[in-house]
């Protein structure tokens, strides 16, 4: 999208806004939806768009209690301890008018189950998704898996028929920059229904009067106009104007601002994410370095050196102006396997780190890019900038490359970058979901975010056998050895778990969810 185009789609946002009648949310944000392909992309702001208009069988609360959505109850089956039963709501309609049935359920796990999908992952462990009634099905796994409803919280069921119809039964390949008829079009169960889509500009939905919850939730808003603004300063002056009424990723340097505004509001929560650094161990040479024929990654004193030489506090103050918690492992405190005696291992230490890289003989620094987001965490960009300067301190010259999330984020999937900025929210409170996502070898379903080149065949079986493990005890025992290796090796660098605020106007009543996933359907309106 055109610069131009951009900015003349924020104003015609504003310029219209006092026309749109008390249950229009306008709805603003850094980013947007990479896309709408339900099983496409594993990513926040993606989930959170298709939540209006999809839904899964399962989803859970602010607190991370489970809430029943298009089943209605599960439990693992009294006859065979590999299989989950699920008894699907009743009288739910797709947006087309078509009803819910067990085969779309059927349809969409396999869907989701394909090469280019990024929900693969999730449900890596089933090996059948059976339809045993119109309304009830069984899911099969390889081995007694008691959380697999974890899993299930973000795999939205589509209508197979409007997708066999609309030639859309493959899984968008968003790496490889294909766009297919589900990237901008919805045909789901939701609350809401897509009235107009165009990417990076706007998006416009509309309440479902049909809506199975109609008389459940408080549905009070009509209308969502979903506006990406990726300047921080026009997001702030939107919301203080009155052309945007909910704002998520507010800047932190102007919370005080607009709390103290009158008619606005500044609500506050910790987040279920971190945000960290990837480094690439794996190869034997690199190519975002100066360095010659070797990896100076490749050595763990390295990239301790370098989690060594981040100041995490000061990036706490000053990037963050305190809204930020600083972290020494990729793990929320949500998230069971998380300690804070580990996360309390990440320490600054210039003189230390010094020393570790002359040991590792790289007593003179090195040069290396680093690649970073602009539009997707909270300061991403100031982040990098602030940890350019502190690895400079070891002789770390850091060549900073920042771009558009939908840029960045296939740099690492694809293996093309060496050092990198990443953030994490685990959906199923769950170590395992970190672990393979993040820490297995990378393979054609599991390890897809796994930038890091690092592969332990021992370590990966131990991941795989967490699905399976029903005694509680030895899972957790094993959930603290993995992560014991992952912090020995340094695999990821550790910078903060995000503070989440959101922006809105004293009409829109809504509390913070600590997944960043706002459900329209709750708020309500004066």
């Amino acid at each position: 999208m055109k610069k131009t185009s951009r900015i003349l789609a924020i104003a015609a946002l504003m310029s219209s806004a006092a026309m749109v009648n008390a249950e229009t949310l306008r709805w603003a944000r850094a980013g947007d939806a990479l896309t709408l392909d339900p099983h496409s992309q594993n990513e926040g702001p993606s989930h959170t768009m298709r939540h209006q208009m999809y839904e899964p069988l399962i989803i859970r609360d602010t607190d991370g209690n489970f809430v029943p959505t298009l089943a209605t109850d599960w439990a693992p089956s009294a006859e065979n301890p590999n299989i989950w039963v699920f008894n699907l709501r009743k009288g739910v309609k797709f947006h087309d008018g078509a009803d819910l049935t067990a085969e779309d359920v059927v349809f969409s796990f396999e869907r989701a189950k394909q090469p280019t999908s990024d929900m693969k992952e999730l449900i890596g462990s089933i090996t059948a998704v059976r339809a045993t009634g119109d309304h009830t099905i069984e899911i099969e796994t390889d081995g007694p898996n008691p959380i697999l409803p974890s899993n299930l919280t973000n795999l939205f069921i589509m209508d197979k028929g409007w997708t066999e119809a609309n030639n859309t039964t493959k899984v968008q390949d968003f790496e490889g920059g294909e766009i297919t008829f589900a990237t901008t079009n919805v045909n789901g169960t939701g609350a809401y229904k897509l009235v107009s889509r165009e990417p990076d500009v706007k998006t416009v939905m509309t309440r479902n009067d049909d809506y199975w919850g109609r008389d459940e939730f408080p549905m009070e808003v009509s209308e969502i106009i979903y506006t990406p603004i990726q300047n921080a300063a026009t997001r702030v002056a939107a919301l203080l104007s009155g052309e945007v009424n909910f704002l998520q990723d507010m800047p932190v340097q102007d919370l005080a601002r607009v709390d103290s505004a009158d008619g606005l509001t500044v609500k506050q929560a910790p987040q279920n994410r971190v945000i960290f650094f990837g480094m690439n161990q794996g190869a034997d040479d690199i190519e975002a370095d100066n360095v010659d024929g070797k990896n100076p990654l490749a050595d763990v004193r390295v990239r301790k050196a370098m989690s060594m030489a981040i100041n995490r506090d000061a990036i706490r103050q000053v990037v963050m102006r305190g809204q930020s918690v600083p972290a020494g492992m990729i793990a929320p405190p949500f998230v069971n396997g998380w300690t804070a005696e580990m996360d309390a291992e990440s320490s600054t230490d210039v003189d230390g780190a010094k020393a570790l890289m002359s040991e590792a003989g790289y007593a003179d620094g090195f040069s290396i890019r680093l690649d970073c987001p602009n539009d997707r965490y909270i300061n991403d960009e100031a982040i990098c900038q602030a940890a350019v300067g502190m690895l400079g301190q070891i002789g770390v010259k850091v060549n900073l490359d920042a771009k558009p999330k939908a840029q960045h984020f296939p740099l690492i999937t694809d293996g093309k970058t060496d050092f990198y900025m990443l953030g994490w929210g685990v959906p199923t409170y769950d170590s395992e979901y970190i672990f393979n996502f993040l820490v297995h070898g990378r393979e054609s379903d599991i390890g897809t975010w796994n930038g890091t080149g690092f592969d332990n065949d021992d370590l990966d079986a131990k991941i795989e056998s967490l699905a399976s493990n029903t005694d509680l005890d030895a899972r957790n025992a094993d959930i603290a050895s993995i992560w014991r290796t992952i912090q020995d090796e340094q695999l990821y660098v550790p910078i903060h778990h995000q503070v989440l605020n959101w922006g809105m106007s004293d009409g829109v009543g809504i509390e913070v969810d600590p997944e960043d996933q706002p459900r329209v359907k709750y708020f309500t309106m004066k």
